[in-house]
């Protein structure tokens, strides 16, 4: 159990750490959109960017966001990182439960005991709580480091654009999803007054913009829909998870022969509102995220194609942004940012 509670906390600390991997990344791209004319890759050159076009664009969020993938990090951190996790984190939650009275005092003074009890007894509770969470980890790990959005891109013939945010993508073990906004009742995020580019060589600038996202929605989604289904496709939501993992019927038999108090019905009830309440929790921790946007300030570098040769763009190619985070005013470099986009 220590050797996996030592992995679990190794895994989702790595979440939140500041590598630079992306960044330093970027300078070894053949296709550079600073040299669109890459001997190694003609392509023809388009003579206007006037067009509709899919755009979709990649982030690594969990590098640089300042203060938002580590809601949810911390929140599996908390559940596996006691000496006694996860039973400590199991016992807790039934006694934040109970009501006030003479059973929960009594458990209270007797959590380090009760909890060493159930430990001894996890394979009955719990047996696969820690591994589901690590899990559930690296799944979210995975989604702050390849978040993406589906965008449509509209171009006048003066280079004037709007750009809307149609929905989210992520990848998990090499899965891409796709979440429509629609499908799920978020509204989507139009830009207007862009001003796109292009040069005789077929290089692309889109001026500087900035994209608001209420972040913790955002997460709750990511979680819900693409997290969950992955590590545990009988679970639509994270109480429901954690509900699954437990045998709460045990826990509620196993504190009633270690205090000799109280009743086994009663602490099995509180087990299962309490671990029901875990999991609204970290919802209301991502509710609290969202009083401040978590912005993308943007500005972006492409090649445009003409692959029918006809004068017009068909392709946005190689496209990096350069620009910052910002969450609740707290600035961060911008890390791993790309797209690329197909005339619809």
């Amino acid at each position: 159990m220590m050797t996996m509670r030592n992995l679990s906390i190794t895994l989702l600390l790595g979440l939140v750490a500041t590598t630079g991997c992306a960044a330093d990344a970027q300078g070894d791209d053949p296709a550079d959109p600073n040299d669109p004319a890459d001997p190694d890759d003609p392509q023809p050159v388009p003579t206007s960017p006037e067009g509709t076009f899919a755009m979709t664009s990649t982030f690594d969020v969990a590098t640089n966001a300042p203060g938002t993938p580590g809601t949810v990090a911390n929140y599996f951190i908390n559940a596996t990182d006691d000496p006694d996790d996860p039973t400590k984190f199991i016992l807790d939650e039934l006694i934040k439960a109970m009501p006030d009275g003479s059973a929960k005092n009594f458990l209270t003074n007797s959590t380090g005991f009760v909890s060493g009890y159930l430990n001894d007894r996890l394979l009955d509770i719990a047996p696969d709580f820690v591994a589901k969470l690590i899990d559930m980890g690296d799944a979210f790990g995975q989604v702050t480091k390849n978040f993406g959005t589906s965008e449509v891109l509209v171009i006048d013939a003066g280079g004037k654009a709007t750009k809307t945010i149609k929905g989210l993508k992520f990848k998990i073990d090499n899965v891409d999803m796709e979440f429509p906004f629609a499908d799920y009742s978020i509204e989507e995020t139009k830009i207007e007054n862009l001003t796109v580019t292009l040069s005789p060589t077929g290089q692309i600038a889109i001026s500087q913009h900035t994209v608001p996202m209420k972040y913790g929605q955002v997460l709750r989604l990511a979680i819900d829909q693409a997290v969950i289904p992955m590590v545990d496709p009988a679970s639509s939501n994270l109480g429901e998870v954690l509900k699954g993992l437990v045998n709460c019927q045990a826990v509620g038999q196993y504190v009633f022969e270690a205090i000799d108090f109280g009743s086994p019905s009663t602490f099995e009830s509180a087990c299962n509102s309490g671990l029901t309440a875990a999991g609204g929790a970290l919802y209301k921790a991502l509710d609290n995220m969202d009083s401040a946007a978590l912005q993308f300030n943007l500005t972006g570098a492409a090649r445009g194609v003409d692959k029918n040769q006809d004068g017009k763009m068909d392709d946005i190619q190689t496209g990096l942004y350069t620009g910052e985070l910002s969450y609740a005013g707290s600035p961060a470099p911008l890390a791993g940012a790309k797209f690329f986009g197909t005339r619809m």
